[in-house]
């Protein structure tokens, strides 16, 4: 039987993330969902820079999770600083291309 075939897609956000206001120490989640042919794979920037996720560093407190968010077991706030406070979005690519997220700011509440 000749059956259709699915033509491949360039990514697109579906869900965008949108800002967060966390207490340090609580856990916080960025959504972010893409589709496309073949599925994306997403990964996520902050402040310009790219996300590490425990998929590189197993001891990280950032999980991937599989639809494309960026879940943070605890918000991590420090005297020495606020290493999860910035500006993230989420970029999502396949082989036609890729997509940018709107801009999602994450910040700690006041101590």
């Amino acid at each position: 039987g000749s059956r259709a075939q699915l033509e491949d897609m360039a990514p697109r956000i579906v869900e965008h993330p949108t800002d967060l206001l966390v207490s340090k120490g609580e856990p916080a989640t960025l959504s972010c969902k893409a589709e496309g042919r073949p599925a994306p794979a997403v990964e996520w920037y902050k402040d310009g820079e790219r996300v590490e996720t425990d998929q590189e560093d197993p001891r990280s407190h950032r999980t991937l999770l599989p639809g494309g968010s960026l879940f943070f077991l605890r918000i991590l706030h420090g005297r020495r600083g606020k290493p999860d406070e910035g500006v993230y979005v989420c970029v999502a690519r396949n082989y036609l291309g890729e997509a940018t997220s709107r801009n999602a700011s994450l910040e700690v509440a006041g101590e």
